[in-house]
Parts: structure tokens; sequence; C-alpha cells
């Protein structure tokens, strides 16, 4: 996910997964939401105009349930959408009405099942306007705080999806992040210098945190 894309053109292909409308059903106003299904898996995909697609990374378990997430210019998440085991596809931010999201392409990539005391040890968080915060994720997936004026803690677990880990996330001091936020510990190599990305959902806002190892 390195290669950046016009702001522009990631705006005009995320507003079209909106295009289909809201549901003629007046039984049932929820949005509906669904994307193209692969195989278990992790993917590089792509979704809008071919001559200037929108670029993002497709984690699929073998229990069914699906996270794609899809980044703007400045490489933060944009739009990801959501699939638990035996549930619905969620999109977070909300379209607005009904979206199919149809792949244009998707390469198959390495994917593994990441352990937690293999990121035990201390990080720190680039955080808007500059400022940082510390913490450390200890062998039995605890995140503690450290000595920054934001404080992160938490829990990382076992993920169902490759190349994640469950992610609870707490925060106070830390400007307009949520107190309270969940999602995943997401693992690529796409991300150096950064180890892994924080990605959760508080409502229908998106936390996108980037850890560098100390």
């Amino acid at each position: 996910m390195k290669r950046h894309l016009s702001t522009l053109a990631a705006a005009a292909a995320l507003a079209a997964l909106a295009a289909c409308g809201s549901s003629s059903d007046s039984t049932d106003s929820t949005p509906k939401t669904s994307v193209t299904d692969l195989a278990a898996g992790v993917y590089a995909v792509s979704i809008g105009d071919t001559a200037s697609p929108v670029e993002g990374k497709y984690y699929a378990a073998a229990d069914g349930s699906r996270l794609v997430v899809f980044n703007n210019s400045s490489q933060q998440a944009s739009q990801v959408f959501s699939r638990a085991a035996g549930a619905s596809w969620l999109a977070i931010p909300a379209t607005g009405g009904d979206s199919a999201v149809t792949l244009n392409n998707n390469v198959s990539l390495t994917s593994k099942t990441l352990a937690v005391a293999d990121y035990a040890r201390s990080y720190t968080l680039r955080l808007s306007g500059g400022t940082a915060a510390a913490f450390t994720i200890g062998s039995g997936g605890d995140i503690t705080a450290g000595s920054t004026a934001c404080k992160v803690s938490g829990k990382v677990t076992a993920g169902t999806l490759p190349n994640t880990l469950a992610l609870a996330l707490t925060t106070s001091g830390c400007g307009d992040l949520p107190a309270q936020s969940s999602g995943v510990l997401l693992v690529d190599s796409d991300y150096a210098p950064a180890t892994f990305r924080l990605l959760t959902y508080s409502g229908s806002a998106l936390v996108d945190l980037w850890a560098y190892a100390e």
C-alpha cells in the first residue's frame, strides 16, 4: 500500500460505493453492504476506475470473517468493510445507503497466524499534530501506557483473521481519540519502518495509529 493515490480519485471511488441508493423495502431501512467474497488468505485489492484505482488489503479467515481496508492519499484508513463470522458486512463509516463493493483486481499475498508474544516490546505511536504516545506490549498481550501525556493501554489477543491480532484499546489525554475502541493490530511488510498499525472502530469513527518499535 505504499503507492499514494490522489485524494480526488480515492474520494470518487469510495463515494461510488453508495451509488446503489437506499433500500426500497420500507420494512427494513438498514443499509445493506456486499463485498466480493474471496477465499481465506490475504490479498492486495483495488476498486474504482481502472485508470486511477483505489487500492487496499483484504483479510479473509476460514470461518467467514473478513476485513477490507482502503487508504486515502495520506495512507490512513478511509473506508473499512468488516464481516464477523455468520454476520452481514458492515461499512465503517457507513456509506449512507446500500452498497455493492466489486473488486477490480485481487492478488494473493503471504499470510500467517500472528503470535502475541512476538510483539512484546516497547513502541511509540505517531499522532496527528506531531505528538507521540509510548506504550509497551507484554508477552501476555497487555498494553501498558508509557510516560507520555497521551496514555494508550488495552489488550491484544490471538486474531481470527490472518496477519492480525484482536485489539481492545483505551486512551486518555489523546485529543480526539475515543476513550474506548476495538479492532485489530495489522502487520504488513508494506508498513516499514512502522512495525504495525492499530486499526479500531468506535461507532462510525475509524482510528488508525501506526506504531514504531523502540
